[in-house]
């Protein structure tokens, strides 16, 4: 559990992604299943009634989520990484390619906030270990990361505040 007083930076795109889970579970499913419970309810016995009880479950579900994502909103720090200064350095909202001196494999992630954690798309929490070794750095340096599977060293390779164009690294 976070403690209260842990920053939640987040990007303008992860900060608009949570509003838009917002919006689609108070405004358009969270309606739907409270007609759903209330039709369900209005036929008597809700002990067996599936309806009434499913959609009892998916309530409580949409509430408990909405209200997990109103006080990350609340407590979000939107950082804007176009509007960054020393674009050679690694802070928050950089793309960073690395060079894997183990396996000669280079690989690129971005530094995130952790409403937006998505290793499958190459987004890494600020408050990862490799993000937290590579913060501050500059492409040329060298990082050590220590895993459970062991200790990992990378070269900085790229540094860059917007995504790759296709067709590059």
């Amino acid at each position: 559990m976070a403690s209260t007083d842990e920053k939640n930076y987040i990007t303008p795109q992860g900060f608009a992604a949570l509003q838009a889970e917002f919006h689609q579970l108070y405004k358009i499913e969270r309606p739907e299943v409270v007609r759903t419970v209330s039709w369900a309810a209005s036929n008597g016995d809700r002990s067996e009634n599936g309806d009434y009880i499913y959609g009892k479950r998916r309530l409580r579900q949409i509430d408990s989520r909405c209200k997990h994502l109103m006080k990350r909103m609340d407590l979000a720090e939107i950082v804007d990484s176009s509007l960054q200064q020393h674009l050679e350095k690694i802070f928050f909202g950089a793309w960073v390619t690395l060079f894997n001196l183990a396996d000669d494999t280079e690989v690129t992630y971005r530094i995130v906030g952790k409403d937006e954690l998505d290793p499958n798309k190459g987004c890494i929490s600020w408050v990862s270990p490799l993000a937290k070794a590579m913060l501050g750095k500059a492409i040329g340096d060298a990082v050590k990361v220590i895993t459970p599977a062991g200790e990992h060293e990378y070269e900085i390779i790229d540094v860059r505040y917007t995504p790759a164009e296709k067709g590059t690294s």
